[in-house]
């Protein structure tokens, strides 16, 4: 069995309904097992290394479109693209962009992307390829010496938003409607008034995320309180709710979100430093993000990234510098399942998940 097809089948087998995993046989393996791997019965998934052959670069944009075709984002302006499952990678960087900290990527399919650069003043720039990355087009550039953005993320393939940190007292939003091809910042009414030293963490592209046509979720930290900030109408208004991830610091707060729906996420973080603890570093909503729950059993340190399992209602995976994490009760538990180091991970509704991280790590669960 092929290992996409053989990893598809384990996945399956937690996330769909008892009934149906028992059809799937008894080698289709499930999720959980510790000690580096993802699985049992002998053929157990795990995280299997796709190495681009850049250990030079971390990677914090991760964008996998499916089993086959990957996207990443990351430090030296470096843009990589895969459509065969990470057997091989195309470097696709846009050209003159060294310089440049890419942090997100947002992958429409095998040929269309949107990739953002990092940074203050106009070290924040936004392009976007629509032939695979042979050319790009540089569609916005910050001209605002006090402006900074940390991520974006799309509804569907026109409309989509990039969060920067507060200026003049509130979280900036750009808004596109043509795909990413231009960009307006939104007015500032609608955004409730930040915490001081409240920012956006640019650790996994998954500060700012969205769920159907119109909701979306920004992460804070940096405040004296680590807040989750709600838009139902594509950023134009925003209410807040703190969460219980510890704040009061600028290396702590919410990391990265993760919606499988309008009203059910989870909240991952902590303290980025590798010398401090990060207890509580986990919450969970099942209103919208109205108010969050501390993790009964959360992930041991910092965790920088955050994705549902494919069609699961509980099952979702945490990944930070120490190791991955699962859990199958809707983010209530988590548990170590892997010690490598990974800052963001994404699943694909074909039942595929990938990670990436510092030098040049990128792997894809396989079996």
């Amino acid at each position: 069995m092929a290992a996409g097809v053989a990893c598809g089948a384990a996945l399956a087998a937690l996330t769909v309904p008892a009934a149906q995993a028992r059809s799937l046989g008894p080698d289709s393996g499930t999720l959980g097992q510790a000690g580096g791997t993802l699985g049992h019965d002998g053929g157990t998934v795990h995280w299997a290394a796709k190495d681009p052959g850049t250990p030079q670069v971390r990677f914090r944009g991760l964008a996998a479109v499916d089993r086959h075709t990957a996207w990443l984002a990351g430090t030296g302006g470096t843009v990589l693209r895969t459509t065969d499952g990470g057997s091989s990678w195309r470097n696709v960087s846009p050209p003159g962009g060294g310089d440049l900290e890419f942090r997100d990527v947002q992958a429409f399919d095998a040929r269309r992307a949107v990739v953002l650069a990092i940074g203050e003043g106009e070290a924040s720039r936004v392009y976007r390829t629509d032939d695979g990355g042979a050319t790009w087009t540089e569609s916005f550039r910050n001209t605002d010496p006090h402006a900074f953005y940390d991520c974006l993320a799309f509804f569907d393939r026109r409309h989509g938003l990039a969060l920067g940190d507060p200026v003049d007292g509130r979280f900036r939003i750009l808004s596109t409607s043509d795909g990413g091809r231009s960009w307006r910042v939104l007015p500032a009414q609608g955004m409730p008034p930040a915490l001081d030293g409240e920012a956006g963490f640019a650790a996994s592209g998954q500060c700012l995320v969205t769920s159907g046509p119109k909701d979306v979720w920004l992460a804070t930290g940096g405040g004296a309180r680590a807040r989750v900030l709600h838009s139902a109408d594509r950023g134009l208004t925003w209410t807040a709710a703190d969460t219980p991830v510890p704040a009061g610091d600028p290396a702590k707060g919410v990391f990265a979100l993760a919606f499988r729906d309008r009203a059910h996420g989870l909240a991952v973080g902590g303290d980025y430093r590798p010398d401090r603890s990060s207890p509580d570093a986990a919450a969970v909503t099942a209103d919208g993000g109205r108010t969050w729950t501390p993790a009964a059993t959360p992930p041991p340190a910092y965790r920088s990234g955050a994705s549902w399992l494919p069609h699961s209602r509980t099952a979702a995976l945490a990944v930070g510098p120490t190791g991955t994490d699962l859990t199958t009760d809707g983010g209530r538990t988590w548990r170590t399942i892997d010690t490598g180091s990974y800052d963001t991970v994404t699943c694909t509704p074909d039942l595929s998940c990938w990670a990436a991280g510092e030098q040049g790590r990128v792997a894809r669960l396989e079996r």
